[in-house]
Parts: C-alpha cells; structure tokens; sequence
C-alpha cells in the first residue's frame, strides 16, 4: 500500500510526523543534487557506509535507473529501504528538483524497485542532520569562539545551488529546520558593491543570495566585475575563475574575494536569525576549493558586520565543511538512530 498525504488511512497505518520508526536494513541512503548524484548502502546499523562512485544525474533519466545501474548490479544488494535528500521542496507526490529534470516520485522507486520503505529530505536537511556527526578532520574553523554544546546551528552550502538549513535541541533531540532560504533577496552594501549591481544580469527579475552564491553566481559575479573593471570576459566556468584566482588573475581574485564576502554576510544573517551559539557550518561543493581566500579577513569581517550586534555575533564559529559526503552522514545518522532526531515524516515517507 502507498501512503500519501491525501491518503485518509495514513493516520491508522502510520505513525505520522515520527521519526523513531525503524527502517529495514540493507538501507540505501542518497544526495541527488543537481549535478552529482551521491549514494551509498547501509548493510546493517552497525556497518560503515559503503558508497558507490559520484556520477553525473543528468546521465541517468530518472532516479531509479540510478539506482539499479549504480548501487543493484555493481553490489548485488538489493535494498529494503531508502533515505534519499533531494535538492528541492518535498511536497505532494514527491520532489522535482530545483537545478535538475528529474522528478522523483516514491511509487515510481517502489514499483520499479524492491525497496518498499522510501523517505525524502531536503538536501540540506541532510546537512544539518551531518553536523552532529562530522569528525574534527572534517572541519576547519574560521574565527569565533567556543560552540555552545546544545545551541542552535545554521548550514549553508553552495554548489550548483544554495541551501540553507538550521538546526535546533529540543526535548532531548536535534530537530532540523529545512528551507529555501537560498532565495531570499541579496543587495549591495559597502561601495565598491554598488556598481556591480549595475551591470549584473537577474535571474528570475531579480539578485538572490542563490543568483550569486551557487557555481552560476559564481560566474554571473564575474562577468559584473569584468565589465565594471573594463576587462576581457574570458571565462566560463566555476572551475576556472576559482583556478584563475588561485594562480592569481587579477580579475578572478577580485571575484572570489568579494564572493566569500557576500557568503560570510548571509552566514551572518544567518547566524542572527537562528542565534547559532552552536555555530555556522559552511557546505557545498565550492567552499573547500576556495578555502584560503574565505580564511583571508573579508569572510568574517563580514560575518560579523552585524551592527548593533556585533559583539554577539564575533563569538559565534564559523566552519568550513572540508569532508567528503556530509550529507551521506547525516543520513546515515538518521537511518541508524532516527529517535535522535525530531524529523517530521508527515508526507514524507511512503511505504
């Protein structure tokens, strides 16, 4: 039987808006992002993750062909069932994702599969549900002081796209806050800003943090400086502007100097809107590779230019997620202990 939300039997067949109900082991876990697609198997609660290669999404047409050509016939397991975060609202039928064509629908992955227990998150999500199970390897600190064992948390992540999540402790549990915090609108403020809001191109008729926090913004912010410094648009991707300024263009460095400026301003507000005394945890794709510059001052000066409040928030932490697959931590934390966390499965978990 499939439980939806418009199902009237789903109160009496399951237990809604509770996550200590066990899921079936061999359990698949998996990050759909827009780009990449991430999974791996939990054989049993007590097992290491085993995870399979990174492969592009767009080489597959639908997230069960994935699963049966990356995980089923490379291992020969078959698994019971699923915890897979998506990068997109879950809602009705299931997810279609934000930067991606596919349209994940669990009846789909049920009857294609034999897996007969799929839940979905939020990809960011996922990464708030990795904070508490990330290994000091996996982190580096930026500033601040000491985290407050039990206070709120904030991630954000760019990569294809930009997610942000919180996370709070409340009787007993860690309790995610998902959202599309990515979207809210994002604006000059010191002057050398101003110009570029000239000539930078909209997305959707308008400048979000995600229309220049995310790998395109990335480039859109590059081409608003090169036009405002007169110079040659000569770069297309990501991976070069970032190469380039690590090599020491000048135009690149100027854009990724001013990129983890903007990525610690919205950490900041952030970090005042969940008052994170656990601390602020940059994700995604895209902060590792650039690592050196956000550890230069204009990260957290403007983290914490945060007036009248600066006091308050020069004491929060900030961290940069260096690890490889946090959001496959954190759902393997889930799938292993989901009493630890007060994840709302209400619509979210069919079976």
């Amino acid at each position: 039987m499939y439980l939806q939300p418009t199902d009237p039997s789903r109160d009496r067949l399951m237990t809604v808006a509770s996550s200590a109900d066990a899921v079936s082991f061999p359990v698949l876990i998996g990050d759909i992002g827009g780009t990449n697609v991430r999974f791996a198997l939990l054989e049993s609660p007590e097992a290491a993750p085993l995870v399979m290669d990174h492969v592009p999404t767009a080489e597959y047409p639908d997230i069960q062909t994935a699963i049966e050509t990356c995980v089923v016939g490379p291992t020969g397991i078959v698994p019971r069932s699923a915890v897979i975060a998506l990068a997109g609202p879950v809602h009705g039928e299931g997810v279609d994702l934000t930067n991606a064509s596919w349209k994940v629908r669990p009846r789909d992955i049920i009857a294609a599969t034999a897996i007969d227990d799929v839940i979905l998150l939020n990809d960011f999500e996922a990464q708030a549900l990795a904070i508490t199970s990330l290994d000091p390897e996996d982190l580096v600190q930026i500033g601040g002081g000491s985290p407050l064992a039990n206070g709120a948390k904030a991630v954000l992540g760019p990569g294809t796209g930009l997610g942000v999540a919180g996370l709070i402790h409340a009787a007993d549990r860690w309790i995610p806050i998902p959202g599309e915090g990515g979207h809210v609108s994002f604006g000059p403020v010191e002057p050398d800003e101003f110009p570029l809001w000239e000539v930078m191109e909209p997305e959707h008729g308008r400048i979000s943090a995600e229309a220049l926090l995310c790998g395109r913004g990335l480039v859109r912010l590059y081409r608003a400086v090169a036009r405002v410094d007169g110079a040659a648009i000569t770069h297309e991707t990501p991976a070069s502007i970032t190469e380039e300024a690590m090599a020491g263009d000048p135009v690149c460095v100027r854009t990724v100097r001013l990129y983890c400026r903007f990525l610690g301003r919205l950490a900041g507000d952030l970090a005042l809107i969940f008052m994170a005394r656990g601390g602020v945890y940059v994700a995604g794709g895209i902060p590792p590779r650039i690592l050196s510059f956000l550890q230069e001052p204009d990260f957290r000066r403007a983290f914490e230019a945060k007036a009248p409040h600066e006091a308050v928030v020069a004491e929060l932490p900030t961290w940069v997620v260096t690890g490889a697959d946090p959001a496959l931590k954190g759902l393997a934390a889930f799938a292993r202990n989901p009493e630890r966390f007060g994840v709302s499965l209400d619509g979210r978990r069919w079976r």
